[in-house]
């Protein structure tokens, strides 16, 4: 597998991500749903990875630079046929070390707060992550978890 920067231009991806947004809404009310769409992705502060498994993409994350210091990851997901084969922490590791390269000195995320998403919030705290009060523009929401982590 690897994982490569993506412009998200390609009709994968695209689809990829609405399938995401798609999933999100199934499951969380629109009033807490964070998950960003393609074009929100192409702002310049989100640097966004694709996981690829020989040509097919697999899994996807991304990153948004709140401040000078502190970073969002945003946008992860793993193809639903592949969840629990360790795309997730592969995808996350490299975040970890990409966003201290880029001079980070924290990571945070918003992640959901129900039974559904139990399996990512033990990802993150596998990887050091605790629970923190909301960041940058969140407000409380009982939706919502909230995870940081020094860098």
């Amino acid at each position: 597998m690897k994982i490569v920067v993506d412009d998200l231009s390609g009709p994968e991806i695209a689809g990829f991500l609405d399938e995401h947004v798609q999933e999100m809404r199934s499951i969380t009310p629109l009033e807490s749903k964070h998950a960003l769409d393609l074009e929100s992705l192409r702002r310049p502060e989100i640097t966004f990875w694709s996981v690829m498994d020989g040509d097919s993409l697999v899994g996807c994350g991304a990153i948004k630079r709140l401040d000078a210091g502190h970073a969002e990851i945003k946008s992860m997901r793993t193809r639903p046929t592949r969840k629990r084969s360790g795309i997730a922490s592969l995808l996350l590791e490299h975040i970890v070390t990409e966003a201290r390269r880029m001079g980070f000195t924290r990571l945070s995320l918003e992640t959901g707060a129900t039974e559904f998403f139990l399996p990512a919030r033990k990802l993150y705290e596998k990887f050091g992550f605790e629970y923190c009060d909301p960041f940058a523009d969140y407000a409380p929401d009982p939706n919502s978890a909230f995870m940081t982590r020094a860098l």
